[in-house]
């Protein structure tokens, strides 16, 4: 790791102050929500771009990122074609979700909790991420990469994506709940 350009933060490697591009290529934005109350769905965001700003303290470090809404993807074409609608994400209307950090603070080692601004259909709730620096490296391009991962859970309903139909035998389509789940890669711009 000598020739990274990385310093020491409470025993962890992480790199110098600087910029990074999320690497859509090497990032994942899922999501998995109950379905009929038995089971999971999973999906991810195909597209997703965004920027991370590693300040010298780290602590003041920073992330934005954007969603295309329409790369939606659950594996399942009329499903995909649903969530896209107005009774979901009226991807017509919204064609983005957004993420803004506000603050970050550190919990143990290389775990840490992200605060942001979190838009979906144009509406903004405040979010806590549940962060992992997965570490700093370079690419065999020689590309200083850096690796973190993180969840959260939101309530859809929040963001006004209340769309539901009941079961007849009690409960409802599609819960609530969803769980965000995020790995992602970032390039030091150079």
């Amino acid at each position: 790791m000598s020739d990274l350009n990385v310093r020491d933060y409470n025993g962890v490697s992480i790199p110098a102050a600087g910029v990074y591009d999320i690497d859509p290529a090497h990032s994942r934005v899922g999501f998995v929500a109950k379905h009929l109350v038995v089971s999971k769905v999973r999906g991810q965001f195909k597209t997703v771009t965004g920027v991370v700003t590693i300040a010298e303290d780290p602590l003041e470090s920073s992330v934005t990122a954007d969603i295309d809404a329409a790369s939606i993807d659950t594996n399942q074409g009329d499903r995909d074609g649903h969530l896209k609608s107005g009774d979901f994400l009226d991807v017509e209307k919204h064609p983005h979700l957004t993420f803004r950090s506000t603050g970050l603070a550190e919990i143990s080692g290389n775990e840490f909790k992200l605060h942001g601004d979190l838009t979906i259909k144009d509406v903004t709730r405040r979010v806590e991420l549940d962060v992992e620096f997965e570490g700093v490296n370079k690419s065999p391009w020689g590309q200083e990469v850096i690796g973190f991962s993180a969840t959260t859970e939101i309530d859809r309903e929040e963001f006004g994506i209340t769309w539901n139909q009941n079961l007849e035998t009690g409960g409802v389509l599609v819960g609530k709940k969803v769980k965000i789940e995020i790995e992602a890669e970032a390039i030091r711009r150079a």
